[in-house]
C-alpha cells in the first residue's frame, strides 16, 4: 500500500485534462451554485437568506481546484449581474449583487480560492482536513459579508455578526461534516476504479 500523499483535485482524477473539460467544469459548478441559491429561506431579522450555495461553492472548489472555481464564482456573480435569475431566490441585477449580501458573493470567489488551494495539497481525502477547508472556506466568506452588511445596512459590525454570521454557523458546521464524508469517499470510490 502507497504511503505516498494524494495531490491535486479530485476533478484531475476523473479524465484527460482539457480545455473543454475545463470549460464544461466551471459551467456545471456556476450552474450547482445558482440551484443551491434557489434553495433559499428568508429569516425575518436579516436580509441573508439561508441557501445552500455555501455547501455548492466550497464543495466545487475542493472538488475542482481553485483556477476553475474561482472562473466559476465570478461567472456566476457576472451572470447575477447581467440579469439572469441566478441569486437567492430567482434574484437578480446589479443593485442586488452590491446590495447587503454583495460581501458574501465576493467572499464565493476569496473562499474558493481558498479551499481549491488547500484541496490540491490533498486537505479532501480526509474528513477532518475537508471539514478544515470548509470552515477556513466559511470564515473567509464571513470576514467579507459581515463587513459588507453592516456597510450597506447602516448598522453595526456587532449586528451584522449577530445577525450575518451567527444563525449560520450551525447550518456551516454541519456543511463541513458533510463534506468531510463526502469528498474523501468520493477519493476513496476514485482510487478504486
Amino acid at each position: 500500500m502507497s504511503t505516498q500523499a494524494v495531490t491535486g483535485v479530485l476533478a484531475d482524477s476523473w479524465a484527460t485534462k482539457s480545455r473543454v473539460r475545463n470549460a464544461v467544469l466551471v459551467l456545471g459548478l456556476t450552474g450547482f451554485t445558482a440551484l443551491a441559491a434557489q434553495v433559499a429561506i428568508p429569516l425575518p431579522f436579516t436580509p441573508v437568506p439561508l441557501t445552500l450555495q455555501t455547501f455548492a461553492v466550497l464543495a466545487g472548489a475542493a472538488a475542482l481546484g481553485a483556477e476553475r472555481a474561482v472562473l466559476a464564482q465570478i461567472l456566476y456573480i457576472t451572470l447575477a449581474v447581467a440579469g439572469a435569475p441566478v441569486l437567492a431566490g430567482g434574484a437578480s441585477g446589479r443593485e442586488v449583487v452590491v446590495g447587503a449580501t454583495g460581501g458574501y458573493l465576493i467572499g464565493f470567489v476569496l473562499a474558493s480560492y481558498v479551499v481549491g488551494k488547500v484541496s490540491s495539497r490533498g486537505a479532501s481525502t480526509k474528513s477532518s482536513t475537508t471539514a478544515l477547508a470548509f470552515v477556513a472556506g466559511s470564515f473567509v466568506i464571513y470576514a467579507l459579508g459581515a463587513p459588507w452588511l453592516a456597510y450597506t445596512t447602516g448598522n453595526t459590525i456587532t449586528w451584522a455578526v449577530i445577525n450575518g454570521v451567527a444563525p449560520f454557523l450551525v447550518g456551516d458546521l454541519i456543511k463541513a461534516v458533510a463534506a468531510g464524508a463526502v469528498l474523501p469517499l468520493a477519493w476513496k470510490l476514485t482510487k478504486s476504479k
